[in-house]
């Protein structure tokens, strides 16, 4: 949870980003929440009603904090999208909980921010179609769950292929990497494949999970891409998206290295990477 705080102090210190870059995310409204999640669920969540099993599950005890952190991490999501919208990119220092199901939370996921900003985007009318560009190095499981049946929303996702979610859920298009992938072979998937997915989703935004847990020092992570490969894999998302006139919406997604330092840069270099592109 450190590395929160360590981000957006590094990225002030830095110059990467100013303070009136940054917006202080507001808890997203629960009828919100309901257009993604179930009601049991939510007012499991809300009301201190989560068994033991849905814990363990979950990752986190309950708690007050828990219950405002995750809403205003949806709610920042949801911002960050509005962002896009008006000016092209909008990013949120938090968020990508892709392990979200409508009817249950895991993996440190409460709420799916992004499923639930498409769908608030959707129901008023804002956009149409969607795509999820999902490169955390574990499955966007929840998010695959929530869109499988939906035609508008084209999820796509690089993953570990041996790597948790142990059982997969099925994407518009996923691509598993076997473990120790590094830069070149990594790069050379996304693209062959980005472009085309481009094409077929046709989207009006873009959701990047921009998560940065392919580092090779990352604890959790099991490929072997260094920092400036990751930098890479930014540029080649950010660009695509620019060029096409698509807005584009970030989200931090996973990142478990171990000096944190390491897993902090990393996402730096992603907001780093943006501030090139779009300037």
């Amino acid at each position: 949870m450190g590395k929160y705080r360590l981000l957006r102090e590094a990225l002030l210190a830095s110059g990467v980003l100013r303070a009136n870059d940054l917006v202080r995310a507001e808890p997203v409204e629960v009828q919100a929440l309901l257009l993604v999640h179930t009601p049991r669920w939510v007012r499991a969540v809300l009301e201190d009603r989560l068994t033991e099993s849905e814990e363990r599950r979950l990752g986190f005890p309950w708690s007050p904090e828990l219950v405002m952190r995750s809403r205003a991490s949806v709610g920042g999501t949801c911002a960050a999208a509005a962002r896009a919208l008006s000016e092209g990119i909008g990013g949120n220092l938090a968020g990508g909980t892709h392990h979200a199901f409508p009817d249950h939370g895991e993996g440190y996921c409460v709420f799916n921010d992004i499923a639930v900003s498409i769908r608030m985007l959707q129901a008023e009318g804002t956009v149409r179609r969607a795509l999820v560009v999902d490169l955390d190095v574990h499955q966007g499981n929840g998010t695959a769950a929530v869109f499988e049946e939906d035609p508008d929303v084209f999820t796509f996702s690089m993953h570990g292929e041996r790597n948790f979610p142990f059982r997969k859920q099925r994407s518009s298009l996923d691509i598993g990497l076997p473990d120790g992938v590094g830069d070149d072979v990594y790069l050379d998937v996304l693209a062959r494949h980005l472009p085309p997915v481009l094409e077929a989703a046709r989207p009006d935004i873009v959701y990047y999970q921009a998560g940065v847990d392919p580092l090779a020092e990352d604890t959790l992570g099991r490929l072997s891409l260094t920092h400036s490969g990751l930098v890479a894999r930014d540029i080649f998302v950010l660009e695509a998206a620019r060029r096409s006139g698509i807005p584009l919406v970030v989200t931090l997604g996973g990142g478990y290295s171990r000096p944190l330092e390491a897993t902090v840069r990393a996402h730096i270099g992603t907001y780093r990477a943006a501030r090139t592109v779009w300037g």
